[in-house]
């Protein structure tokens, strides 16, 4: 019953993403980005299925068929800035900032895993992991950014914050994981980084929640330096690009 109702949560979310590419971008781009999350998807649903992933004995180990391509990703985008700056100029910021609210379903997954004994307490809310107070906290940083000078500051720290809490529990998932890199003993080891669905929260969930604040970081930043905050995010924008 996890699965499937996790399974409905990445598609929506997927939809929801791909929908606004289109909205705010143009449709190619659209089937574009589609096309390579069904296909990373499937490459990873293959990788969890043929016990690629749960195998810590191999060199580099199993996980890493996972983790790497997906830090790799986020490489590309923080030393290629280039690569995120239409849609830096296409979305409202308000929206980039929202959308993190998807965060609260993740953490009420990984505190069902944590029921199921697929994940340590530590990664969870009941835990050391805040990433849901982020998502909780979205809406209002979302409005927030609509208020002027004051408010832009106040969304970037709370990105900041973001981004470390992001690492805090990416850090718990690895140390936790079984392997080499197995350096915090809890009282379960985490499985879910190579059991189907639930790899989709680090392979998709985790680099769209970084995505999401490397975009409004850098929203925010063309803001103070161009209109020194004074534009509503609200403001009509033309679309970048055609249909």
């Amino acid at each position: 019953m996890t699965s499937t109702l996790f399974l409905v949560f990445v598609a929506l979310m997927t939809a929801f993403v791909v929908a606004m590419i289109h909205r705010y971008i143009n449709r190619r781009a659209a089937v574009r980005l589609l096309a390579g999350l069904l296909i990373w998807f499937f490459y990873a649903s293959l990788m969890a299925h043929f016990g690629i992933l749960k195998n810590s004995e191999m060199r580099p180990p199993g996980i890493a068929f996972v983790v790497g391509p997906v830090f790799l990703f986020l490489i590309f985008l923080i030393v290629r800035p280039s690569a995120s700056a239409q849609a830096v100029l296409a979305f409202p910021l308000w929206l980039i900032l929202g959308t993190q609210c998807f965060r609260i379903g993740v953490e009420l997954f990984l505190h069902q895993l944590w029921i199921e004994g697929l994940v340590p307490r530590m990664m969870t809310f009941a835990g050391a992991n805040i990433d849901i107070y982020i998502g909780l906290s979205a809406p209002v940083i979302a409005w927030l950014s609509t208020r002027g000078r004051w408010g832009l500051r106040f969304a970037s720290a709370w990105n900041i914050l973001g981004l470390l809490a992001l690492l805090n529990v990416v850090t718990r998932a690895i140390l936790t994981a079984p392997g080499p890199l197995h350096l915090i003993h809890s009282e379960v080891p985490d499985r879910m980084i190579s059991t189907f669905p639930f790899l989709l929260i680090p392979g998709f969930f985790v680099p769209l929640a970084v995505v999401l604040h490397l975009l409004a970081i850098r929203a925010i930043g063309s803001r103070f330096r161009t209109t020194n905050g004074t534009i509503p995010d609200d403001a009509p924008r033309a679309r970048v690009g055609s249909r």
